[in-house]
């Protein structure tokens, strides 16, 4: 199982918006949701003057393109940041290390790194009681 759940608030720089660039960037963010979209949760709208992604979803198996998308918006808008946490039981970088954790993807100044979520894991039997 793959679940995912996050946003991310889009600038430019970590300083003031360059308002013509951050606009460049947010249309060709909406191409790329475009492309990827269905059946993924990908809401990308302006809201008070900022510009910000919802992200969520299900599936049986992970979607990298949804992590390759949350990295893509850090390294196209740089003064970014958000969060984005993740449940793959199946992950295969690190064996059976995460099938029991949730991990969260946190991006500030448009870096990426990745942690486990102390509030939330281990699942078992934080969020979930052990199968009998």
């Amino acid at each position: 199982m793959f679940e995912y759940h996050g946003w991310i608030t889009i600038h430019d720089s970590p300083g003031d918006d360059d308002e013509t660039r951050l606009a460049v960037i947010v249309e060709s963010l909406r191409h790329r949701i475009e492309a990827i979209d269905s059946p993924y949760l990908l809401d990308l709208r302006w809201m008070n003057g900022e510009a910000v992604v919802h992200l969520g979803g299900f599936s049986n198996h992970a979607s990298p393109e949804i992590a390759d998308f949350f990295r893509h918006v850090g390294s196209v808008a740089p003064g970014s940041y958000g969060l984005l946490h993740v449940r793959d039981d199946e992950d295969p970088r690190h064996g059976n290390e995460y099938e029991n954790a949730v991990r969260v993807l946190r991006m500030a100044r448009g870096d990426v790194t990745e942690h486990t979520e102390a509030l939330l894991s281990p699942c078992i039997p934080t969020i979930e009681d052990e199968v009998e």
